[in-house]
């Protein structure tokens, strides 16, 4: 009786989750990465990851993509030396550059803390990108009928500050979400961002008015999703390269 009892007062251990920090990478390596670690993740070799990173300039096209949602031509994108790439995330047309913080969650959703509900999945990532702006004093939210994470919902203009498009294969996730901290805004002109015409992006460079450097943010957006995702606190060694992390 006293080992079961002694058994309940134990704390829950809470799972481990590798969250790595890429730098700046090609779109199409970091897909081929994903699809690396989800394999690897569904044959229980490696625990769930968080790739953190940026994308040179790029325009995706999900699975829903409309492209008259392209506004630019072929000629004036290669001149701007945006690229264009066909995913396999959900979702319409999205561009990704520099200045832009993009998450990768490969994630076993079958396998605590989880569970297999793609729904609360996306909730947990908007409720993520909320807490980790509530750091900066930027009230975000969720706008009714749309995915994402948006700012000035208290106004006829709310924006959009963060995308979000997934994939999830046996119920392990790729892609993710997008987060503007401090891009060229101007890229987002040559398309319809997420084929919304009626609202338009921001950034956290804008919201704040100064700066904000990727090191502000990574940490913020690192606790914010252990906590939301019910995994063991990160130490900041955990933030470092792929190749500097064990298996």
């Amino acid at each position: 009786m006293a080992h079961a009892e002694e058994r309940e007062r134990r704390p829950e251990t809470k799972p481990p989750c590798r969250v790595v920090w890429l730098g700046r990478r090609d779109y199409q390596e970091a897909w081929k990465l994903q699809k690396e670690i989800a394999g690897e993740r569904l044959a229980g070799e490696l625990p769930d990851t968080l790739l953190l990173l940026e994308h040179p300039p790029t325009i995706t096209l999900g699975r829903a993509a409309d492209r008259t949602h392209l506004r630019a031509s072929a000629a004036e994108l290669e001149r701007a030396g945006i690229t264009v790439v066909e995913s396999d995330r959900g979702g319409d047309v999205t561009y990704h550059g520099p200045g832009q913080l993009v998450g990768y969650p490969i994630l076993n959703l079958r396998e605590p803390p989880h569970t297999p509900d793609l729904h609360a999945y996306l909730r947990a990532l908007e409720e993520t990108l909320i807490r980790a702006l509530a750091v900066f004093g930027v009230i975000a939210g969720r706008f009714p009928g749309y995915t994402g994470v948006w700012t000035r919902l208290d106004t006829p203009h709310p924006e959009k500050i963060a995308a979000i498009g997934i994939k999830s294969s046996r119920w392990i996730t790729l892609h993710g979400f997008a987060l503007n901290v401090c891009p060229d805004l101007s890229h987002f002109d040559r398309i319809v961002p997420c084929g919304i015409h009626e609202y338009g992006v921001t950034s956290l460079s804008r919201l704040l008015d100064r700066p904000v450097a990727m090191a502000e943010v990574l940490p913020s957006v690192e606790a914010a999703f252990l906590e939301v995702f019910g995994y063991a606190p990160s130490s900041p060694s955990l933030l470092l390269p792929l190749s500097r992390l064990p298996r």
